[in-house]
């Protein structure tokens, strides 16, 4: 099922757009890799006894994630669509 394109809506900012630009360059394994290297140092810290730090770094997991996602979306859809269709 395919959602039709708008003709109207708002235009993103240029700072936004070549953010976009650029990390739409990172292949979304790098995402996924930096996801489960945070899981990996943050038991490796666990076992070293830094409990701290081991928290710390195990909660940067979630964010690669939804920065992988969001950067999906991006390839996929592209945050300004709705205006480059006019």
């Amino acid at each position: 099922m395919t959602v039709p394109m708008r003709t109207s809506g708002e235009r993103e900012d240029k700072v936004t757009s070549a953010i976009e630009s650029q990390t739409a360059k990172v292949p979304s394994s790098a995402y996924l890799g930096a996801a489960i290297g945070s899981m990996a140092v943050s038991a490796a810290l666990k076992m070293t006894g830094k409990d701290e730090w081991a928290l710390f770094v195990g909660q940067w997991a979630p964010a690669f994630l939804l920065l992988g996602i969001y950067n999906k979306m991006v390839k996929q859809h592209g945050s300004d669509a709705y205006s480059k269709a006019a």
